[in-house]
């Protein structure tokens, strides 16, 4: 399983847990980029960002939960950046803001809501490396599961096995280590985790490694 452990966090340092990570099994590095208008908490700013991730040699998957996500692609692509992953429910013209970011050398992904059906991703499978399904509602860390999600992730594995596609599942909210087995048995191929794996993060990220 690939981890991909998110920095958000109300009770640590977002730079005390990237200086941890290249002596733990994680994958990625989650930077949640937030703008207070398409969700309503605000993060990082780039100049902050870009000194945070240099504490790292991990590859960052970054996802953005703002309005206007190709504002903020040039910046992030001079980083450290394998995936931009944008809003589903962001973005008027998909197809465009899938090869604005392709056009920067970066995989790209897209990300649904609780509250957007998994078959809208559909006619995109073919074209992402990526897909975030959010199993908590977006712009806080310590979110409850929402058990639902798994029905999204099943169905989303049926379809991209069925066609051939390549794009990887990544769910993200509420993952721990009773929520991530159920994960994995619907199909996921990357667990984005925050709270639990901040808990103790080096054995944390080696517990949910090894689901």
């Amino acid at each position: 399983m690939k981890i991909s452990v998110s920095i958000l966090s109300s009770s640590i340092n977002a730079a005390d847990i990237v200086k941890k990570l290249d002596n733990t099994e994680a994958d990625y590095i989650h930077v949640d980029i937030m703008d207070g208008k398409f969700v309503e908490n605000k993060t990082w700013t780039f100049s902050e960002m870009k000194k945070i991730t240099s504490y790292s040699r991990l590859p960052l998957d970054v996802h953005l939960m703002v309005e206007n996500p190709k504002k903020y692609i040039e910046d992030y692509a001079m980083l450290n950046t394998d995936t931009i992953t944008f809003h589903y429910e962001a973005v008027k013209d998909i197809d465009e803001m899938i090869e604005y970011v392709k056009n920067y050398g970066l995989k790209v992904g897209l990300a649904i809501n609780p509250d957007t059906p998994a078959n809208v991703l559909f006619p995109y499978l073919g074209k992402i490396d990526e897909i975030i399904v959010m199993s908590v509602y977006p712009g806080k860390s310590g979110q409850s599961f929402i058990y639902e999600s798994l029905d999204k992730i099943k169905e989303l594995r049926t379809e991209i096995d069925t066609k051939g596609y390549r794009c990887v599942i990544n769910v993200d909210g509420g993952v721990n280590n009773e929520t991530a087995p159920l994960c994995k048995e619907a199909g996921v191929d990357m667990l984005v985790s925050a709270s639990f794996i901040h808990k103790d993060i080096k054995n944390n990220i080696k517990l949910l490694k090894n689901i």
